[in-house]
């Protein structure tokens, strides 16, 4: 393993006050000078790397690590290893799908244990709200939770339903004074009637069975939520265009309220989504592309103020890949290590630099949850090296998540991550840290 003492530079450092030509000093794990591009040492474990861009790691603060409990869905060391390939140098593990799921001082206790010696990149922990356990919202603050999420509609697993308003008022105002963030999958959801001639393999009738209405209902309750208790709230994985103009409105009433959107929602249209592609089946759904290019917009604008990937894989079979049936499906994506090239690919087409990605992917999610971030001295060296001219096309079964299964497959993105420094060491097993 290098050590952590070295200096790396590069004519494209991506300082917080732009790109620069530079040179990186680090010691043990620690920025501790930003010099001159001659000012570079060449020693022996020096690095440097010419025209690559060196930028800080990214920060993706919704992730389902799935352990303990359903590894053979993904797990520490795979979904880490995922994310350094990525350019990720944190994240944040959702309460769910673990077993237990994290609603408990206790059950977060066992999760940080289940972490040693399989991290590659750093990895919080977010607490979980679900009926009968709002009394427990200052024992998971104690414990160390970066945020607290609430399902508004099934989960998907039974352990983690969903909480009810009545719920939600029980635990804001305490969050609220704790200064922890809810983060809310924000779909109301109930029974839709089938569509004539319903076939269970027809996207439009899977995208049918989770209308807009879902997202905007759950938005306006959240809305209404935060203004009456003052909790910081956290829409998680928007879809829906429609839902923007009302946080708008909240934001300009001066409401404490964040909007994340995924990847896969800025990337695909469900009028590409061919019938069977179950690997597609996310929730809320990836809807039409008017409501992708006003999400690009919003994120432009600063409406959304991040991108997360909402990493949620499972076991191939579960994705009902042999059937094609989205009602059989489990909803979810696997992104974790794409989610930079995915996004820069979009955004350089739009017109963004590289600042913006980051942004959006390191600097906003950091402040969700309360961390650093940036290429600043006394920062932890959380490092990428990124290629972003270099194209290349996904293959599937090269990821480092535990199962191939993915939509991006066989689409061709632009931005290669060459390095992933951790504390100022190569990413690597046992070098991430449980925050």
């Amino acid at each position: 393993m290098a050590p952590q003492d070295f200096s790396i530079r590069s004519k494209k450092v991506l300082l917080p006050a732009g790109e620069t030509a530079a040179t990186v000093k680090i010691e043990t794990g620690v920025i501790t000078a930003i010099e001159d591009h001659d000012a570079w040492p060449g020693g022996e474990h020096d690095r440097d790397i010419g025209n690559l861009v060196l930028m800080p790691g990214l920060v993706d603060t919704h992730v389902h690590l799935n352990e303990p409990g359903r590894t053979d869905w993904e797990g520490f060391a795979t979904g880490t290893a995922a994310a350094a390939a990525g350019g990720v140098a944190t994240v944040i593990d959702m309460p769910l799908n673990s077993s237990p799921v994290t609603t408990t001082a206790e059950a977060l206790s066992l999760k940080r244990q289940a972490t040693a010696g399989k991290l590659c990149v750093d990895v919080g922990f977010h607490g979980g709200i679900v009926p009968g356990n709002a009394h427990r919202m200052n024992e998971l603050v104690d414990a160390g939770v970066r945020g607290v999420k609430a399902f508004l509609c099934h989960s998907g697993i039974d352990e983690f339903p969903n909480a009810t308003e009545k719920d939600l008022r029980k635990a804001m105002p305490v969050l609220a004074e704790r200064g922890v963030p809810l983060l809310v999958h924000a779909e109301l959801a109930h029974d839709m009637p089938p569509p004539p001639g319903y076939d269970p393999r027809r996207y439009a009738d899977y995208l049918a069975s989770r209308p807009p209405s879902f997202e905007q209902d759950a938005v306006a309750m959240m809305i209404d939520l935060c203004a009456a208790t003052g909790c910081r709230t956290h829409i998680v994985h928007l879809a829906d265009a429609g839902c923007l103009s009302m946080l708008l409105a909240a934001r300009e009433r001066g409401l404490p309220i964040t909007v994340e959107t995924c990847p896969q929602y800025l990337a695909f249209a469900a009028e590409d989504i061919i019938d069977g592609q179950t690997e597609f089946k996310c929730a809320p759904p990836i809807r039409e592309a008017v409501h992708r290019e006003k999400l690009w917009d919003a994120l432009a604008a600063g409406l959304i103020d991040m991108v997360v990937s909402d990493h949620s894989p499972c076991p191939p079979e579960m994705k009902a890949l042999e059937t094609g049936r989205f009602d059989q499906a489990w909803g979810g994506i696997s992104s974790l290590q794409l989610g930079l090239s995915v996004v820069w690919t979009e955004a350089q087409r739009r017109g963004h630099p590289l600042a913006d990605v980051v942004r959006w992917m390191g600097a906003n999610p950091a402040t969700l949850v309360g961390l650093t971030h940036g290429l600043v001295v006394g920062h932890p060296a959380h490092l990428a090296v990124f290629d972003p001219d270099a194209e290349w096309v996904v293959d599937g079964s090269t990821l480092k998540h535990r199962h191939p299964v993915t939509p991006y497959h066989r689409r061709t993105l632009r931005g290669v991550v060459r390095h992933t420094f951790v504390h100022g060491r190569p990413a690597a097993p046992g070098v991430g840290r449980p925050l």
